[in-house]
């Protein structure tokens, strides 16, 4: 009986050990399912890749990890077969992100570059087929494309090969800019001409050496920025009111449009958005303007004025100093 009872004792402690080892398995494996795929998972960003220099089409491009890089150009279809909404870029560093702009439409995505390409040169990116109909757009496509640092949830979307939450369009204003700087063939850089080209090369020495660094190419009406934002929609969530209600300290004694402002007016001038506000300050004191800011741009006005009649007269008088951008707001 004895015997008996030490056996069921043995068989019962047995049995709990592989309870407790069964329900240690369990929980482990629900653990792991509960975590993504490396592949998928924030580490797969890293490390990026950057390579060396190589050439197409003559050309040589040299891998750069820069921050800025903003460019207007051409797109094409990678004929890889790639997944995703994925693209190729021969010089950005791999991964990285880029928000893919149609020209055309405004519509704006976001793409993760995986590859190098494309192999002509005559294209900006190569976007997978994913890509391209997302952002709705066909080969040699005009498009925008800048480099961005997105929140992970958006990353996480396109390492699963699934379209991230797509991005706000681009208003007309600015897609009228853009399509300016666009080139017949290849690209060109929207931003400070120290950074990168198109190509991968740096600056010449001499070249750097004849930019201030507190003048950008904003300061005059034939030097504009404002491809950093839009004037015509720049103050959908800014102050109703300029932050100055007088000019700029140091502007003219008296304003050169000659048309006398109201501080309650409904209507001002909008000259241009200035990521450096010293460049805005200039253009301010130029005009006897004041400043607004939106988001990180320091946004140039004149006014406010009493009509909108008066502000046509303003709006004329800029425009024929030279402020082609000029354009009427209302503030009400």
């Amino acid at each position: 009986m004895k015997s008996q009872t030490r056996s069921l004792f043995a068989v019962g402690v047995a049995v709990g050990v592989l309870g407790l080892g069964s329900g240690a398995t369990t929980a482990q494996t629900r653990g792991a399912a509960a975590t993504p795929p490396i592949e998928n998972g924030p580490a797969a960003d890293y490390p990026m890749v950057i390579g060396d220099p190589y050439v197409v089409d003559g050309i040589t491009y040299t891998p750069v990890d820069t921050l800025n890089y903003d460019h207007v150009g051409y797109a094409t279809l990678d004929e890889s077969g790639a997944s995703g909404v994925t693209g190729a870029h021969r010089i950005l560093p791999l991964p990285s992100y880029v928000e893919v702009t149609a020209l055309d439409t405004g519509r704006t995505i976001l793409v993760r570059l995986e590859r190098r390409g494309p192999m002509r040169g005559d294209r900006l990116i190569a976007l997978s087929g994913a890509a391209m109909a997302q952002l709705g757009a066909g080969e040699g496509a005009a498009i925008r494309m800048r480099r961005v640092n997105p929140p992970e949830a958006h990353r996480a979307e396109l390492r699963a090969g699934r379209e991230a939450p797509p991005r706000m369009d681009t208003p007309g204003g600015l897609l009228e800019v853009l399509r300016r700087r666009l080139p017949e063939q290849g690209a060109a850089a929207l931003g400070d001409p120290r950074q990168a080209t198109i190509s991968g090369t740096v600056p010449t020495p001499d070249a750097i050496a004849t930019l201030d660094p507190n003048e950008q190419a904003a300061a005059s009406p034939e030097m504009e920025d404002t491809e950093k934002g839009d004037p015509a929609t720049i103050a959908k969530d800014e102050p109703a009111r300029p932050e100055l209600t007088m000019a700029v300290e140091g502007g003219p004694a008296r304003a050169p449009v000659m048309v006398p402002i109201s501080p309650d007016g409904n209507y001002v001038v909008q000259l241009g958005a200035f990521s450096v506000r010293a460049n805005a300050e200039k253009m301010a004191r130029q005009v006897q303007g004041s400043i607004v800011t939106s988001d990180r741009l320091a946004v140039v006005r004149v006014g406010p004025f009493a009509s909108r009649g008066q502000a046509e007269q303003a709006l004329a008088k800029l425009r024929g100093r030279g402020y082609k951008e000029a354009l009427i707001l209302s503030l009400e």
